[in-house]
Formats: structure tokens, C-alpha cells, sequence
């Protein structure tokens, strides 16, 4: 490119035209060259402000950074937010802040560049189709330090970087953080019974032992998709959301408009996984479908039957990903109890701009050996993988 380029800051994400918008690299269903990300989609970001879900009054302040050439052409873009506090981004720096207050600093406000309440790898260093990719992510990991200078803020988080954007981070002088997760990996399986044949024949008597008692007292599973997603079955998921996530986050994220929302603008690229018990559904999760991964976020339930948590959110997440023919299945956050049923340890990844010379070296010195603790602990969970010994490649 020839024209000049500049970076600007946007508050609202709804004053960010669709249009442009979709053609960033990742962001549109249609016509993307790499495989469309649901979570940075127009519908998705913008459904969260307008919902009231992440916004000012909930600590989740717009900031989201948008390279432009000198005609207001976008050209790349990075969504962030201004935030004080940590709350609902799954990579945990409550202790840095903590040590960085009690020595006298100021730790908040930040800048969080990721996608809120969503630990889900995917592009952050956006990019219109048709331009180099390379040169303006760089620009814009650049420019990101820049807003750190002039905003006077502690920090930037970029957290679940893709494996092919941390480098970029590196090269800017940005702290390289990991931690890990399990995914479901597709090797090609025809369907789930394909699947449970690569496993040794202990677990997989086991999985199927548990996938009919999940199902015992006349539970039925259905899937809704597309034009199934009406309002009646928002108001029956948001009840399964509000009674679980009551009980395990204390308060929810998401609000009741912002199903509503998703529902109306991003249908098809919804999966619902519902549980129906004597006419009426008892449980359920949310899906979000990818160009080929399938990403599952949270579930509730107003009855609670033995092993239909796994049902629900693991096994009929696999059936639907294999139905489709996507490569992967990515169950979010932690959660050890899913290698037992084919999800694998991966590594996630996330970059760090620290204003301050001191924290930043402590934090690098953390880091390190935080680096080497996630390394090992993946090998070690891999050896004891539910597959066959040599059935199973080694997943990167």
C-alpha cells in the first residue's frame, strides 16, 4: 500500500460500519481466506455492547483500535477495551496487579485486547482481505504501545493469540504468556462409534457406559440451529444460564437481550445442544459455529442427572462436529475431566505490553517458568490420553 496509515481509537463498536468490518480477515462467514472466526464477527461484538453485556457500566470500556489509510479506509483492526478490574477473561493476572498496587503502583486501568467473556483462540491482529498481512500486524502491535503511552495505563493483554500472531507480539517486545486447553481434534472419524474405536477398549466401554446412563429417565437431545432459535427457546436457555452461572461465577456476563440479539443476527452460526426431559427442556449448551471448528461456550440445567453434563457439552459436541465435517472441537476453558473423553491438551496463547520496567521484568521471569510448567504438563496429560498407544498423533 501507499497511503498513509494512522491508528484511532473507537468507543462504540456500533459506529464501526458491518460493511467494513467484514472484510477483515476472519470476520465474515462468506468470502474470507482464512476460516471465519463467529467471535470476532461484527454480529457478535456488536450484540455484546448493545446488550449491555460489555460496556462502561460493566468495566468493559470500548477501545477498540482501527489502522486506517488517509481516506478512513480500514485496513486493520484490533478490538480492546479499557477495563478495572479482571473479571471474565479466563487468563488470570489478579496476582500481578496485586503485587504491582502493594508497591506503590497503579495496575488499573488496563487495556484488554480479546474477545469478553470468551476463552477462544482466534485472530486479534485483524487484516482486510487482499492487503499483506504481515506488515500492518506489525503496525498494529506497534501502534498498540503507543496507546499505552498516551492512554497512561499500566498494561495490554492480548489474550488467545493464534499460534501464527505471538510471534508478531515477540518481535515487538510483547511478554509471550501460555496455558492450556483440550480439543477435540477430527482425524477424519466417519462418526462417533469411528472415534471410540481409536480408543483402548477400557475407556471406551467406559464413554459408552456413560453416554447411555446420560440419557437414561427418557432424556432426549436435540439440536437447534438457524430458524429453531426462537425467542421462547432463548427464554429457556437463559434460565439454564442464570441458575448455573449463578452458582458458579456468582453473577452471569451475558444478558437476556443479547440472545435475543445473536439469535436474530447470527442464526446459522448458532448450535444449541438441548436436553428434554417430560416435555420440557431441562438443560442446555451453546455452540458456536466456525468455518471449521465447533466452539463451546456454557451450559445450565434446571434438573441434574448423572453424566448429562458430558453429554450435552462434550460427546453431542463431537457427534455434530463430525456430522459436519469440521476439524476440531474447542470446549473452552481448564477442565481436565475432558481427556477422558478425547479432548487433548493444546497450548493457548497470550501477549503482554508492560509499561513498567520493573513489573515487566518479573513478570518475564514468571512467565518462564510458567512457560516450562504448561510444557510439561501437557506432555505428561498427553501420555495419559484415552487413545491407543500409536493411534493418536501427537497434536502441536
Amino acid at each position: 500500500m501507499t497511503d498513509e496509515l494512522s491508528i484511532r481509537i473507537e468507543r462504540s463498536f456500533t459506529a464501526i460500519s458491518q460493511e467494513s468490518w467484514s472484510r477483515l480477515s476472519g470476520a465474515s462467514p462468506k468470502g474470507s481466506t482464512l476460516a471465519y472466526n463467529p467471535f470476532v464477527s461484527h454480529a457478535f461484538l456488536s450484540s455484546l455492547e448493545e446488550s449491555g453485556s460489555a460496556t462502561a457500566q460493566t468495566g468493559w470500556m470500548g477501545h477498540h483500535l482501527l489502522l486506517e489509510t488517509d481516506k478512513g479506509e480500514l485496513v486493520g483492526a484490533l478490538p480492546g477495551y479499557l477495563k478495572n478490574h479482571s473479571q471474565g477473561e479466563y487468563v488470570f493476572d489478579h496476582g500481578w496487579a496485586d503485587a504491582f498496587e502493594r508497591a506503590g503502583g497503579r495496575y488499573y486501568p488496563k487495556l484488554q485486547c480479546s474477545i469478553p467473556f470468551t476463552p477462544a483462540t482466534g485472530p486479534r491482529l485483524l487484516v482486510a482481505e487482499g492487503l499483506q498481512r504481515l506488515p500492518i500486524q506489525h503496525a498494529i502491535a506497534e501502534s498498540l504501545k503507543e496507546v499505552v503511552r498516551r492512554l497512561g495505563v499500566s498494561s495490554a493483554h492480548i489474550t488467545f493469540v493464534p499460534e501464527d500472531e505471538i510471534g508478531i507480539f515477540e518481535g515487538e517486545d510483547y511478554l509471550h504468556r501460555t496455558d492450556q486447553q483440550f480439543h477435540f481434534i477430527n482425524e477424519g472419524y466417519a462418526n462417533h462409534e469411528t472415534f471410540l474405536e481409536t480408543l483402548a477398549s477400557r475407556k471406551r466401554k467406559a464413554l459408552r457406559r456413560e453416554r447411555r446412563t446420560a440419557l437414561e429417565n427418557g432424556i432426549r437431545i436435540d439440536w437447534l440451529t438457524g430458524s429453531d432459535l426462537t425467542e421462547r427457546i432463548w427464554d429457556q436457555f437463559f434460565a439454564f444460564y442464570m441458575d448455573t452461572g449463578g452458582r458458579k461465577w456468582g453473577r452471569p456476563y451475558l444478558t437476556r437481550k443479547f440472545y435475543s440479539l445473536i439469535g436474530e443476527r447470527m442464526p446459522d452460526n448458532i448450535l444449541l445442544v438441548m436436553a428434554k426431559r417430560d416435555g420440557r427442556y431441562i438443560a442446555g449448551a451453546i455452540n458456536f459455529i466456525g468455518g471449521d471448528t465447533l466452539y463451546g461456550r456454557h451450559w445450565g440445567c434446571i434438573e441434574d442427572h448423572p453424566y448429562l453434563h458430558f453429554e450435552v457439552c462434550y460427546h453431542q459436541a463431537i457427534d455434530f462436529a463430525l456430522e459436519r465435517g469440521l476439524k476440531r472441537v474447542e470446549a473452552g476453558a481448564q477442565g481436565e475431566h475432558k481427556l477422558a473423553r478425547g479432548y487433548l491438551p493444546v497450548t493457548t496463547h497470550s501477549a503482554h505490553y508492560v509499561a513498567h520496567a520493573g513489573l515487566r521484568r518479573a513478570i518475564a521471569d514468571y512467565l518462564e517458568r510458567e512457560r516450562n510448567d504448561v510444557e510439561q504438563m501437557n506432555e505428561i496429560l498427553t501420555e495419559h490420553s484415552p487413545f491407543r498407544k500409536g493411534e493418536r498423533r501427537q497434536e502441536d
